[in-house]
């Protein structure tokens, strides 16, 4: 988070990995976002697994401004 807030451009979270987070994690993007914003910079969230989309869809962290959602889309082969 400290890393975060000294960054001189917007921050990407990478949430590929990411299995399991409850609200306090969303609680704490969001102030990321907040105070990231108050300096001109987005924060991005990468590719996070549909359970964590559901999360962060359910708490409107999408919807703040200054958040950005990138949801990886797959390709299925036929």
């Amino acid at each position: 988070m400290h890393r975060a807030l000294r960054s001189q451009a917007d921050v990407v979270v990478d949430l590929s990995e990411l299995a399991f987070a409850d609200t306090s994690l969303m609680l704490d993007l969001a102030s990321l976002a907040r105070r990231l914003r108050r300096r001109g910079r987005m924060i991005h969230l990468r590719s996070p697994q549909p359970q964590i989309v559901a999360l962060i869809e359910m708490v409107g962290l999408h919807r703040l401004p200054g958040v950005t959602l990138e949801v990886a889309t797959t390709q299925l082969s036929t």
